[in-house]
């Protein structure tokens, strides 16, 4: 659980960049790329990582983003740029709607009491779960990938060192 507004904004930043980097890696062709036949497809989930209101709303943050699901767009440079903008306006509303002290308030956030920090953090390890299933179907899809915490098999081959196995 967040207890500083700093803390979130220092950690989600970093999130926010690696998941942009890799968002801008994803073409078009790819969006339909899914695990299993019913599965969510790679643009669904990319989609899906665009911050949501629906989770902020109890807290009472106002920021810019799609609206709740909202189907995902079919370009991917739309679903990269509409995730940044988003991001971007909901650290700027972090920052200018909500205190340190408000983060130990508890709002109810999807028929659970949840403090305002607890919120911060669970929307970022949602991200995190949802960023490395997307990371899985780029794979599949044949598109490149970026080391967000450590090194892809083909980063450490341009180290000239084998990947762990």
């Amino acid at each position: 659980m967040f207890t500083s507004i700093q803390n979130f904004i220092e950690e989600y930043t970093v999130e926010y960049e690696g998941t942009y980097k890799l968002l801008q890696l994803i073409k078009d062709e790819a969006l339909q790329q899914r695990v299993t036949p019913e599965g969510r497809t790679l643009g669904y989930l990319a989609w899906h990582l665009v911050p949501s209101k629906s989770i902020f709303e109890p807290a009472g943050l106002q920021f810019e983003g799609p609206p709740d699901r909202s189907p995902a767009p079919e370009s991917a440079e739309t679903i990269a740029q509409t995730y940044l903008a988003a991001a971007q306006s909901l650290i700027q509303a972090i920052q200018t709607q909500l205190t340190d002290e408000d983060l130990q308030r508890t709002v109810i956030t999807f028929n659970q009491p949840w403090k305002i920090g607890y919120t911060l953090s669970a929307f970022l390890k949602h991200e995190v779960h949802h960023r490395g299933q997307l990371t899985i179907l780029m794979r599949q899809a044949g598109l490149p990938l970026i080391g967000l915490y450590g090194p892809t098999k083909e980063e450490w081959a341009e180290y000239g060192v084998p990947a762990p196995v």
